[in-house]
């Protein structure tokens, strides 16, 4: 004979009145059983009276748990749009049985609040209008939200290779002046350095130093060994003669001047 339980009492939660307490007699008087959504109360017909056993009652505490995985998906998925990966992982922080997120994910899936390929798209199409990103670091963005590659690399033709060296060619000559003081050829190395952190591949790269418009001419050239320069004496200033010299020309040839101007630079010192 199995055992039965009865239902007691029905009562509305006080913070959330879409779900409810249910009181039951397993023999020993009334006491709380569980609670339970409005929408598994009606699938049930749980009601005052009714007799439930221990597979009645493990079949109304799962689909309970599937309406609350199914609520809190809902709810994390009205902000913005979310993967699959991100909604499995909120749903596990919840500590709900993975079970029933495997069974809100297909049903998600199925009624298309979830779409892993319509996400990249618009992910990718996001970050082409509103950042400096290169498509490496937009990639790996992906990855990390558990995209699979294949819909990553589809979503990423959107991002074409005129449009990434147009950028990087843009992102160039901004930075550019920022690196206003250092000498043509460290200009370049840092330049190379910020897009390669940025996503670019070495051939947008190759073309952003090649064509971007850095507004140096030679005067600019000379006014950075000057403050380069003058880092160095302060440096060296207690060295004299040829030992100067020598430091001199080792630091600013490190800072990627050349040797004919680092020559015509400390002719000038001496000059003055």
């Amino acid at each position: 004979m199995r055992n039965l339980a009865v239902i007691t009492k029905i009562t509305t939660q006080k913070r959330d009145t879409g779900r409810y307490n249910i009181y039951m007699d397993f023999g020993k008087g009334e006491e709380f059983a569980f609670s339970a959504d409005e929408s598994v109360i009606v699938k049930f017909h749980l009601r005052k009276g009714m007799e439930l056993d221990e597979f009645a009652l493990a079949e109304v505490g799962y689909h309970d748990e599937i309406r609350k995985a199914y609520n809190n998906a809902i709810n994390y998925l009205a902000f913005k749009m979310r993967t699959e990966k991100e909604v499995r992982g909120h749903l596990k922080e919840k500590k709900l049985e993975d079970a029933a997120i495997d069974e809100v994910i297909h049903r998600l899936s199925d009624q298309g609040y979830l779409n892993d390929k319509e996400y990249a798209d618009a992910y990718v199409r996001t970050q082409i209008s509103t950042t400096d990103k290169g498509a490496y670091v937009v990639k790996m963005e992906l990855r990390e939200r558990g995209v699979a590659d294949s819909l990553i690399e589809e979503a990423l033709k959107q991002y074409t290779p005129e449009e990434q060296f147009e950028k990087a060619k843009d992102l160039a000559e901004k930075y550019a002046r920022k690196y206003a003081s250092e000498s043509e050829r460290v200009l370049k190395q840092k330049l190379d350095a910020m897009l390669r952190r940025k996503g670019y591949q070495t051939d947008a790269i190759q073309f952003a130093l090649n064509e971007a418009d850095f507004g140096r001419e030679e005067d600019d050239e000379l006014e950075a060994i000057k403050v380069q320069g003058e880092k160095a004496h302060r440096k060296h200033a207690k060295l004299s003669g040829y030992a100067y010299e020598r430091k001199m020309k080792e630091t600013l040839f490190r800072k990627g001047f050349p040797i004919e101007l680092i020559d015509r630079y400390l002719a000038s010192m001496e000059e003055e």
